[in-house]
């Protein structure tokens, strides 16, 4: 396979987005450690104490999946620029570092979604035990 200008370039509207997705579920969850503090100084509970852990897992994640699409954004910047040089054998070499990075960013996030998942069963189990 002929590796050319515009498949580096293919990858720089996914890993836009796929920033601007890790940048909201920051934000969302920096609302909600804030929310979870407010409630621990009120009143601590087991519940909230397991969120703040789980909270914890989630923050870790994503600072690694955005450092990690940053990697991925960077190396398909520097494809762009070996392929300009007429370096092409580098550029395969950089652009694959690029998909590989992708990928292990898009794991994490899976990971993530998996915690954030868990994290809404500890919601909802403490709804439940309000109602009884």
């Amino acid at each position: 396979m002929n590796l050319t200008m515009s498949i580096p370039a293919l990858l720089f509207p996914a890993i836009s987005l796929t920033m601007l997705a890790y940048n909201a579920r920051y934000l969302a969850i920096a609302a909600l450690i804030r929310q979870l503090h407010s409630e621990y100084l009120a009143a601590p509970s087991k519940n909230t104490v397991l969120q703040i852990k789980n909270l914890r897992k989630r923050l870790w994640l994503i600072r690694n999946m955005q450092a990690i699409a940053i990697i991925s954004f960077l190396t398909s910047v520097i494809t762009m620029f070996l392929l300009y040089i007429e370096q092409i054998s580098w550029a395969n070499i950089v652009f694959g570092a690029s998909l590989f990075s992708l990928m292990i960013s898009l794991f994490l996030s899976f990971i993530e979604v998996q915690i954030s998942t868990k994290a809404l069963s500890i919601r909802l189990d403490r709804i439940e035990e309000s109602n009884e």
